[in-house]
């Protein structure tokens, strides 16, 4: 598995991540990641629509917290058109307090714990902390990648004019 030594800073610190780096025209790969239950999900049961990603270290942070917050937003106006999903590390039960606190209502809440296999697909996988590099992903309804923003320093905000205007394009 293709490793990245030096991907993503963390204060001064720069670390390694796994997995490739997606662009717009790959397909999306297959993960298979925790919901609230502990029951698993994959990529195969958010088809049908485009498919917005917000890849965070852990919701229990400040940038995370913001991040989630804002694409929630998002989420509420373009309901019905788009299906969105917060992946962290984080514990299922973790994110459904944080999702209770929060009062999100229209994005899912995906964890990577188990075996941060979607981190290894999706090139957001930091192995020196076992978390995710903060990312952004939007898929389109056939599965194909049409936005993927790795953001380079942990504790810095995607750039959501972007993210969130590609999958206006595709959402009408």
């Amino acid at each position: 598995m293709e490793e990245r030594p030096g991907a993503v800073r963390l204060g001064e610190e720069t670390l390694t991540v796994r997995g490739p780096v997606l662009a717009p025209g790959d397909r999306a790969p297959h993960f298979n990641l925790l919901a609230p239950d502990f029951s698993k999900k994959s990529l195969t049961d958010y088809t049908g629509r485009p498919l917005f990603l917000s890849v965070v270290p852990s919701l229990d942070t400040s940038v995370c917290d913001l991040q989630t917050r804002r694409f929630e937003e998002a989420a509420a106006e373009l309901r019905g058109r788009a299906r969105f999903l917060t992946v962290s590390v984080d514990l299922p039960p973790a994110q459904q307090r944080w999702r209770k606190v929060a009062s999100t209502e229209h994005m899912d809440f995906l964890s990577d714990h188990l075996d941060l296999s979607f981190g290894d697909a999706w090139g957001t996988h930091v192995l020196e902390i076992r978390q995710e590099q903060r990312a952004v992903f939007v898929v389109d309804a056939g599965g194909i990648v049409r936005y993927a923003e790795y953001v380079p320093e942990i504790g810095r905000h995607p750039d959501y004019d972007a993210a969130l205007e590609a999958l206006r394009e595709l959402t009408g």
